[in-house]
């Protein structure tokens, strides 16, 4: 995780806008003490209460710096939008555990059958061998889909989301799971986090771009990000972000807006959605007149003119999609006992022993938690060691290569990981 490389533009809880400087000022000591609490989790969680949360740390590292009590109210403002990132709100987030939420800086198939819209509704594994001595052939492994048809099969890989396995893996899976993966699966949270874009005809908040800045303010890119700070002429009060797609390079950028939601907010705005249909012009009203108190105080606006009136809207519904589990992804929260790498680690283990395998991002090497990248890298291997039984080289129902450091690393040279917004069911 690391922080934007422009400060953002930050509106106040009266609606004003920061000066470029205060901006800068806030966002930069908000991403700093992001960085020493990466630190300070990585180098002391075994000794860090439970109930400890990121929200403290940053009054006390306010408090340490002795910074001025305006700028230091922005900057406890400012990062509640920490939930953006992890889908949940900053006061619940594990200060233990956020060593965790760190991540990385930014083939085709053959003779492969794949079944789109076919739900899987129980797994039936083969129980473990009685003994080491015993060589008899393992039994397959047996799904049902809603539609009634079954199937069998040697392995089964699990790539269905954390949430969809806290509420369905006591009634999905027989034998039961083992009690270590019950655990680990109860154990971890998960996020609630939303997106939302709006296109208009034109991104009315540049200001008019000269003829050779490809959209650009004069020449000079406008900030990336938009901040607005608890605000007070809204009933709800709550901060928002979003990012600017009209900034990206040409010829990427369009007139869109990408304003992030998490917790009770999210829930209530899918709410007003979940029942549209996407291409209705009262979905696309409904989004529009809930966001217009925000995206009203961003430079040039004008309730009159048809450039700042949304022609569509999209946004995602994970809180009540069954298959995403009613969420997003993983996150790590306060009063959380044991430890938690220890539950993702035996997420990522699986049950081998019964033909049973898991992959996902909430199994993710460490530095890709969360993320898509991470979890494609959870399919990578959990597929060598799956097919190393058959193939040889890894397999055998163990960790194959050169342990998680050696892993980690590798990781980190190729890719890019980015949070994702929930996924689908696979089996």
């Amino acid at each position: 995780m690391t922080a934007p490389e422009s400060a953002p533009s930050i509106y106040d809880p009266s609606g004003q806008l920061l000066s470029s400087e205060e901006s800068k000022e806030s966002s930069s000591l908000m991403w700093g003490i992001i960085e020493e609490a990466f630190e300070y989790s990585n180098k002391n969680s075994d000794s860090i209460p439970e109930d400890q949360s990121l929200l403290d740390f940053f009054k006390i590292k306010l408090q340490e710096k002795d910074v001025p009590a305006p700028l230091a109210e922005r900057v406890l403002q400012a990062c509640r939008s920490w939930g953006d990132y992890v889908g949940g709100s900053i006061e619940k987030q594990s200060l233990k555990f956020f060593w965790l939420e760190e991540t990385i800086d930014g083939d085709t198939y053959a003779n492969a059958d794949v079944e789109l819209s076919t739900e899987v509704v129980s797994i039936e594994s083969r129980e473990p061998a009685a003994s080491d001595d015993d060589i008899s052939q393992p039994s397959r492994i047996h799904i049902t889909t809603a539609l009634g048809d079954r199937r069998s099969f040697d392995e089964v890989i699990m790539t269905a989301p954390l949430g969809w396995l806290k509420h369905r893996s006591e009634t999905c899976f027989t034998p039961p799971l083992p009690p270590r993966l019950r655990a680990a699966i109860g154990n971890i949270s998960y996020g609630r986090l939303e997106k939302v874009y709006l296109t208009f005809p034109t991104a009315f908040w540049l200001s008019p771009p000269d003829s050779n800045s490809n959209g650009s303010s004069n020449g000079k890119n406008p900030p990336f990000f938009t901040q607005w700070l608890a605000p007070t002429y809204i009933p709800h009060h709550h901060p928002l972000e979003c990012v600017h797609l009209s900034s990206l390079p040409a010829p990427h950028a369009h007139p869109t807006l990408l304003f992030y939601t998490h917790g009770p907010l999210a829930a209530h705005l899918t709410s007003l959605i979940t029942a549209l249909p996407p291409t209705s012009p009262l979905y696309l009203a409904t989004l529009a007149d809930f966001l217009r108190p925000y995206y009203a105080l961003l430079p040039h606006y004008a309730a009159s003119s048809s450039s700042c009136s949304p022609v569509a809207a999209l946004a995602t519904d994970w809180t009540h999609d069954a298959l995403a589990g009613w969420g997003s992804y993983a996150n790590f929260q306060t009063g959380t006992g044991g430890a938690l790498d220890g539950d993702i680690e035996a997420l990522r283990r699986g049950a081998p022993e019964r033909g049973l395998w898991f992959a996902g991002e909430h199994t993710a090497p460490f530095v890709g938690l969360g993320t898509v990248t991470g979890a494609w890298w959870s399919g990578e291997r959990v597929a060598r060691r799956a097919g190393g039984l058959y193939f040889g080289g890894e397999g055998k129902g163990e960790e194959g290569g050169g342990g998680e450091e050696e892993e980690e690393a590798a990781a980190m040279n190729g890719g890019v990981g980015g949070k994702r917004g929930g996924t689908g069911l696979g089996a």
